[in-house]
């Protein structure tokens, strides 16, 4: 997994299939989803989800342009399905652990097993090899990755929230405006009462020439904070113009 500076959690990428040729071909679209730790200011790691929902298989290393502009944040996805997913390997291997620091070996290789049924693809048939020393030695380092995977932090959710709003910033100074809106709406369902998200969200709707719903953001952004002269003097010179 190497060093992890920072989970962002779980996002999503459109994959596009075509079938057939000339008249005859289809599009379809499917989503896949992946866990993404920060490495760097410019690296991103992307770890597919395996079919119980936990990273496994190949990381691949991304730019923050090329994974902003790709990659969709699914907060409901990570909170639902990845993260109970981690806890439940997490707590087959601490009894697993348990079991074994008891002398029970048969219980303590069954639950390294559950563990290892849960994510398959890590670590390689260490069970095949008939010694549960060696199992519990590769799931304690298994075990230290998912207490990072878990991200106990408590203001992980505030980080989440900074995190959408910079780069829905960086997408909507590229002209991206569709993909800047989809990271404020993103940032907006963790904390619906910031003001500056909606100011931002309102300024990406206008870049979009979406008037109608940059002065529904702009009403949120003054009706939480009326004092917000900024907003304000963005929204008589919305309707101004509307009206010229």
């Amino acid at each position: 997994m190497g060093d992890i500076f920072q989970v962002l959690g779980v996002y999503s990428k459109n994959i596009k299939d075509y079938t057939g040729a000339g008249t005859t071909m289809q599009r379809a679209e499917s989503k896949t989803y992946y866990y993404v730790t920060r490495a760097d200011v410019d690296k991103f790691h992307v770890h597919p989800l395996n079919e119980h929902n936990i990273p496994s298989g190949v990381i691949t290393t991304l730019s923050k342009k090329k994974f902003i502009s790709q990659y969709t944040p699914e907060l409901d996805y990570y909170e639902k399905k990845t993260l109970p997913a981690l806890k439940s390997l997490k707590a087959k291997i601490s009894k697993g652990e348990k079991e074994f620091l008891d002398g029970n070996l048969d219980e303590a290789e069954q639950s390294f097993t559950k563990a290892l049924f849960l994510d398959p693809e890590h670590p390689k048939a260490n069970l095949g090899m008939g010694s549960v020393q060696c199992t519990k030695k590769n799931f304690k380092k298994l075990s230290v990755i998912i207490d990072k995977l878990l991200n106990k932090d408590e203001v992980f959710m505030e980080r989440q929230r900074q995190e959408f709003n910079l780069f829905a910033i960086s997408l909507r100074k590229q002209s991206m405006f569709e993909e800047a809106i989809t990271f404020y709406d993103k940032a907006i369902r963790i904390n619906p009462k910031d003001e500056n998200l909606h100011f931002n969200t309102a300024r990406a709707y206008f870049d979009a020439g979406q008037n109608e719903q940059a002065l529904e953001h702009l009403d949120k952004a003054l009706e939480i904070s009326p004092e917000l002269e900024v907003a304000s003097m963005f929204k008589k010179y919305i309707i101004k113009r509307n009206k010229a």
